[in-house]
Formats: structure tokens, sequence, C-alpha cells
């Protein structure tokens, strides 16, 4: 089933570089099956990796940093040890934890690093070369997951990673189309061009093989050293270099003192499901969260999905959770977090009935006082057969990051920097308005949208369900949950599903290609609301759903245990189980 259905992609992909938004839209394909383990992943390649590790013995973090570092070298554009992200894990007893390895900023960094003179914001230096960099914690990340809750050894998990890197990997349209997408932007960069670009200077073609060499070598070496590997022998001096001669500030100690953090998941209730996801440094639980907390008011089954109603509060609920992510919201270690009161079920019924029934609201009417990420990401779901769940999203930001390599050791550099409030009310890359909670500050991680999230239901793993797509993860991960519960879709229709979003400013909601019926879209233009009827579509979610492939299922039973889906829009992925 899977080989042909990465075949057919393959064969529209041939064809055209816009299937994209047609197949999310045509009926989707069943969910993958599985009684004792399942790994979805933007990358079959990867997916296989933590299949093996699986059945090996793994659990489901070993699988998840075996993954980590296999999507290092087989998915280029997002897949990283240059750039950092966020686990979240629940443990097959029902306890669960988080992992923080996101980027921080290098202790040179200042609030006005990415302004000129006359304080406006310079184009192009939060996302392109080294002084567009956070300190990377991947590395870091895995090796913290791996030995205070794996099972195997590093030399285990990083061995098919080392392989793929070393005897390279064919590449499929998937692979070719991502590079392709980034072969100008990496032709800047010698070092970046030399791994991913042919001698000639051309893109790679579908059935060549992409050798790594000097990744291998890094990933040879952490595998031997563990972290000190990368955080304090040749790797960071190469990196600390080539950033010091081509216009960048990290050092040394910005690699020395990176410390991963473990904190508390967010948690919430919406109708009888337990949340579990990412807090602050992350707006993603805490948002998904508001907005559960908002439309649980609502007979969403009853309004049926797409509808104007349904759709008309989503937004709304949409747009004020965006407002408080904008402006309320930062790196808990810099930002007193008010995040018991947008949890609070009375702060949502206050929200509600600020909502007009008939008519959109306003978003600069709802401007703070003293107010003044995109498939660049990627994301994967794990479960093993004790049912120790784990939701990874990791990125470098822009696609292919910083578009730069450290010569010598073949892996891209991030962007993380843009995703810090530059200048309040000034967009980022994503289009997002932000105030000074999020402002630049030495060893600050800059606030995330990423959702890695976990549902729960009686004590059980239910859901496990993240995506990558910048600002829009959110929504994304929130449409995923909410088509499930809800409109009672089996696990790969609901990622499959068109989306919307809205994130406050600019006020506009975004639809995907076919989205809405024209009717639908006539009303909400009644309503007031301005609609961009995209010509693309947006994220790359990869879920999973236990016990059955669809709420109906489970609750007839005899449904498989384990039912798995990657989103039909990315070309390469694969769910796999067994």
């Amino acid at each position: 089933m899977h080989n042909t259905r990465r075949t057919l992609i393959a064969v529209t992909l041939s064809l055209t570089l816009t299937f994209v938004p047609f197949l999310a839209f045509a009926a989707s394909p069943q969910p993958a099956k599985g009684e004792h383990g399942m790994v979805v992943t933007a990358q079959h390649l990867a997916s296989e990796v933590g299949v093996e590790v699986l059945k090996k013995g793994g659990n489901a973090v070993d699988a998840a940093v075996a993954v980590g570092y296999a999507l290092a070298v087989v998915y280029p554009t997002a897949g990283n040890i240059g750039g950092g992200g966020f686990m979240t894990i629940r443990f097959q007893d029902g306890r669960s934890t988080f992992l923080d390895f996101r980027e921080r900023a290098p202790l040179a960094a200042t609030k006005t690093m990415y302004l000129d003179k006359d304080g406006k914001p310079v184009k192009g230096a939060s996302l392109d070369g080294y002084l567009a960099v956070g300190v990377p914690g991947s590395v870091a990340g895995f090796e913290m997951a791996r030995e205070k809750y794996g099972t195997l050894t590093r030399q285990d998990l990083l061995a098919p990673a080392i392989r793929y890197a070393t005897d390279g990997f064919v590449l499929e349209q998937g692979d070719v189309a991502s590079l392709l997408g980034g072969a100008e932007r990496l032709a800047r960069d010698p070092a970046a061009a030399a791994i991913f670009l042919k001698p000639d200077g051309k893109p790679y073609a579908v059935g060549e093989r992409l050798i790594q060499a000097d990744l291998a070598a890094s990933l040879a070496a952490i595998s031997e050293r563990g972290v000190d590997a990368f955080y304090k022998g040749a790797i960071a001096d190469a990196i600390v270099k080539a950033s010091s001669e081509k216009g960048g500030i990290l050092a040394k100690a910005d690699f020395e003192n990176y410390a991963v953090r473990e904190l508390k998941p967010v948690t919430c209730n919406y109708r009888g499901y337990e949340i579990i996801s990412s807090p602050p440094p992350s707006s993603g639980g805490v948002i998904i969260c508001e907005i559960l907390n908002v439309l649980e008011f609502y007979p969403l089954s009853y309004l049926g999905a797409g509808s104007a109603e349904t759709v008309h509060v989503m937004v709304e609920a949409m747009r004020h959770a965006y407002v408080d992510r904008n402006s309320a919201l930062g790196d808990p270690g810099f930002v007193d977090n008010p995040v018991a009161k947008l949890l609070d079920k009375n702060y949502a019924r206050e929200i509600r009935e600020k909502i007009d029934p008939f008519r959109a609201g306003v978003s600069r009417e709802l401007m703070p006082k003293g107010f003044g990420e995109s498939s660049e990401t990627t994301h994967y779901s794990i479960i093993d057969n004790d049912g120790n769940a784990v939701a990874v999203t990791y990125t470098l930001n822009g696609s292919f990051g910083a578009g730069v390599v450290a010569a010598g050791t073949g892996f891209l550099l991030n962007n993380e920097m843009d995703d810090f409030t530059q200048k309040p009310g000034v967009p980022n890359l994503y289009g997002l308005v932000q105030g000074e909670a999020n402002a630049i500050a030495p060893k600050k991680t800059p606030l995330s949208s990423m959702s890695p999230t976990i549902l729960a239901k009686d004590g059980k793993p239910f859901m496990v369900i993240g995506s990558p797509g910048g600002s829009r993860i959110i929504t994304i991960t929130l449409e995923a949950i909410v088509n499930v519960i809800d409109h009672g879709m089996n696990i790969q229709e609901a990622i499959d599903a068109p989306r919307i979003h809205h994130q406050w400013l600019p006020d506009t909601v975004y639809i995907e290609p076919f989205g809405l019926s024209p009717d639908t879209e006539k009303l909400l233009t009644g309503m007031g609301y301005r609609l961009d009827l995209a010509d693309t579509t947006w994220g790359q979610a990869a879920g999973i759903l236990v016990g059955g492939k669809c709420l109906a299922e489970i609750e007839k039973g005899g449904g498989a245990r384990y039912n798995g889906a990657i989103d039909s829009r990315a070309a390469a992925g694969e769910a796999i189980g067994y």
C-alpha cells in the first residue's frame, strides 16, 4: 500500500509541480495499521528507521531519537542537527513530560541587532547567513531524551543515519522537489552547494544518490563522544569560525553553555479528552487549549465541518487566542507567562461573550494596550507496543534554514532568530506581528508555534498529532483534533481535510484551495470577513489514532490498535505500522 501510494505521488509529481493542492482534496487513502507500533514521519526512510528500532526492542523515545538523526540526513529542508525543537512524551503509566531543545539567542545578541541606524529592520538580516543563526539544540535534546528515557545505546540509534549519510540514499520525486525548491538559495553558499547540488551546479534528479560524507563524519563523532563532540569539540569550533568570518556573532561559549530544559507540558480537557501539549517557550499548547476551551461551548458536530457557522466560531476563537499569543507569551526564563489565565474556562467564556454570532470581529479593535514558522519545520509521531507515545516537532525555521553550512560539518544551520520580535509591530517570516515579550535577549529562546501534542482518553493514549507550518502549526494541529472528535473523520481524513487559518494580524481568513464551498464563502464575506483563497496548501501533519481509524470504529471495537496517517501534502512521507 505504501509503495503504491509513493508511486502514485511520484507519477503525479512528474506531470506537474503544482500537484499538492489537488492531492489534498482527493479521497484520502486508508490509514496505515499496526498492532505493536506506529511511526509517522515526513520521509519514508526515516519512518522505516523508527519501525526497525521498535522491532529491535527500543521504546518510542529510542525510535524518536533515531528518526531525528535520520531526518537530518534524508530530509535536509527541515530535518536537522543544526536547529532545535520540542518533544512531548506520554508514558504508558500516564505520566508525561516535555523537552525544550529549541535554539537560543547567542550571548552577543541584542534587542536591536536587526535594525538599521533609523530603527528600521534590515531586510534579510534575520533570515540569511550567520547573523540569523541561533545556538542549535537538537543534538543535546536527542541525547537527553535517550539517556533519561531511552533503552538503547547512542551507537545503535545513530547507526542508520550514519549509514544513509555514508552510503547515500536514492532520491525519489518528493526529495528532488524539496531540493529543487532550495537550489537557488543553497547555491549562494559554497559549502551548502557542494553537498546539495551536483558538481556542475545543477540540482539532483530522481534516481540519483545523495552522499553526505562530512555529515557522516559529524554523526560518527557524536556517536562516539556524545554531546561533547557537538558542543565542545571540532564541530562547534568550525561553526564559530565560519560565523566570525561571515558576519555572525556565535561564540564557543554559546555552545558550551547550551542546556536542554525539561518542563511540565500544558494540559487541558476538551469534551472529555485530555490534551497534553507544548508549554512556553512554545505558544502551541496554550493557544490550542485556549481555542478549544472557546469552541467547547459550540455544537460543532451539529453545525458541520466547513459550514459558515463552524468557520465563524473557529476564526473568532483563533483571532482572540492569537492576540494573546503575539502579545503575552515568551521564554519562561524571561517572561511571566499568564498560562493559568489563558487556560481558564471562565476566560474562554469571556471570549465567547465578545463573539457576535452574525458578524466578523475586527482585529484592530483587539490591539493590546502598549503593544507597539511553513513546511520548513517537520513533525513526527510515534507510539510503541507498551503505549508510550512521543510527538516531536523540530526545525531549521525557513526552508533549509539560514542556507549556510560551516565547512567540514555537513549540515545546514537554522535561521531561528527571525522568530524573535525584531521590532514590535513588524511582521516576521510568517506574518506574525509580535510584542515585547518576545524581544531578543542573550540566551533567550524565541517564541514558537510548534505543537507536538498527545491526547488521552480514560487514562489511555488516544491520539498523537503535530505538523510543520510556521504560525499555522497551531491551527493545523487544532483542526486535526476537531476533525476527529467533533466531525467523526478517520485520522487520514482529519489530516487531509482542507484548512483555514486566522492569526489576528493580518485580519484575513486564509483558506486552502477548494477548502470551502462558494456558498459558504459568500456567507462569510457577507458577515464581514476578508477571505484569502490560497492557491497552495500548507502543513504536513503526522498523526496516530489508537483503537480504530475513527471514533465510530473505536466505539464499535474491532479496529486496528494503531492507525497512522501522513499528510497527503507530504510527498516523501510515510506512516508505517507493524
